[in-house]
């Protein structure tokens, strides 16, 4: 934060009208100038220890209205200040990656500071320090001090919504692999049982031993049902050079593996969210904390290192849908990539050379371009849009002939 001077434009020229005035007095020697200068360098003495002698100390807190900020999202910072300082103009010092009207008079009308902010990168940036200015009653000389300290700003990647997803893995297409252990009235994940001698009392479904004339305990019941695995890529090899400007490409991405990973969840599916070294990311499993760690991990996420073969991150035939999110895509790369057989495998290059969308479709990928658009490129690569003979729905899946609809 470049501090300013102390004295203003209007300051330094009247501390050098003062010594012109005095320079001239000597030269031609008249005392009228000799006063004139000895008045104008008292007044800039007086505006400068005006400003810097008065003691300042104060307490500054900031609320943010919401605990993560998505990009192009807008947020509401309050803050309170109890400085015992003069009259003057305030501003919070934003970083680059938001943006917002943060400066005003101080003290405002209402005994409360409020400004607007919008995400406009990813990542994790301070907020702050909180500078307020004095200047003097003349304007000659000014004051910037800074209180408090920064505030960390979370800013996620944004997520869009979706179409749904036509291919259907299970019964229900993903009911999310759970193993449950809920107990009390209320678990609908609960199957009935006969009391047996030893079973605690707490267990007892009273509505099932209403229902049968017997003593009736829950049983836990466990849901079995395929998860899906999202795979970013995020081998340096793929994207540009990292460099103080954001990577649109890379940003895309990150975009895309959210969306995709909150469309999986909301679809039924558990979702585990791993990066092509295998590192994982985040998981998600129906719990709102869930999503919200994987959003805070995806926003400090840069490129970085190498990318293993896709056979060993899986491990096996994936048992739900196979996401893989990758940059800069060529023929070979494209062939070298194999789905293991999953039931949906999606594979989306934000850079596609000649050959690579070919080769990616020969080995069983649905195939899509990435550009700024998450949504239409998720829709490019559903079944019903790269294969005509999968355009009909079937008639007990109404999601399907929406989609096509």
């Amino acid at each position: 934060m470049p501090r300013r001077r102390t004295l203003t434009l209007r300051g330094t020229a009247a501390l050098l009208a003062g010594l012109g005035c005095l320079i001239a007095a000597n030269l031609v020697g008249a005392a009228i100038l000799l006063h004139v200068g000895v008045l104008f360098l008292a007044v800039t003495a007086f505006a400068v220890l005006a400003v810097r002698l008065p003691r300042r100390s104060g307490s500054v807190t900031r609320q943010v209205s919401t605990d993560l900020l998505t990009v192009s999202e807008t947020s509401r910072v309050t803050v309170r200040i109890a400085p015992r300082v003069p009259r003057g103009l305030w501003r919070d010092v934003l970083p680059d990656a938001v943006t917002g009207d943060a400066a005003g008079e101080y003290p405002p009308e209402t005994g409360q500071l409020s400004y607007a902010i919008t995400g406009i990168r990813r990542g994790v940036w301070p907020v702050g320090p909180f500078v307020l200015r004095t200047v003097d009653p003349f304007g000659l000389a000014q004051r910037e001090q800074a209180f408090g300290e920064t505030r960390s700003v979370t800013v996620v990647p944004e997520v869009f919504a979706l179409a749904p997803l036509a291919v259907k893995v299970g019964a229900a297409g993903g009911t999310a692999q759970t193993s449950s252990s809920r107990l009390g009235q209320g678990s609908d994940n609960l199957s009935p049982r006969r009391y047996i001698p030893g079973d605690s009392m707490r267990r007892i479904h009273w509505r099932a031993t209403a229902h049968r004339g017997q003593l009736m305990v829950r049983q836990e019941e466990e849901e079995s049902s395929p998860d899906a695995l999202v795979v970013l890529d995020r081998s340096a090899a793929r994207w540009a050079r990292p460099g103080a400007a954001a990577d649109p490409a890379f940003e895309a991405a990150v975009s895309m593996c959210a969306s995709v990973a909150v469309h999986l969840e909301q679809e039924g599916y558990g979702v585990d969210v791993i990066d092509s070294t295998g590192v994982l990311l985040g998981t998600l499993r129906g719990h709102e904390d869930d999503r919200d760690g994987l959003l805070v991990s995806l926003a400090m996420l840069a490129p970085r290192g190498d990318a293993r073969d896709l056979a060993t991150l899986v491990g096996g035939t994936p048992p739900g849908p196979l996401v893989y999110i990758t940059g800069e895509l060529d023929e070979e790369d494209a062939a070298l990539l194999r789905p293991s057989g999953a039931a949906a495998p999606l594979l989306f290059a934000t850079g596609a050379l000649p050959g690579a969308a070919e080769a990616a479709t020969r080995h069983g990928w649905l195939f899509a371009e990435l550009s700024d658009d998450i949504a239409e490129a998720w829709a490019d690569a559903l079944p019903e849009r790269t294969s005509p003979s999968r355009t009909a729905p079937s008639r007990t899946d109404p999601r399907a002939a929406d989609v096509t609809d």
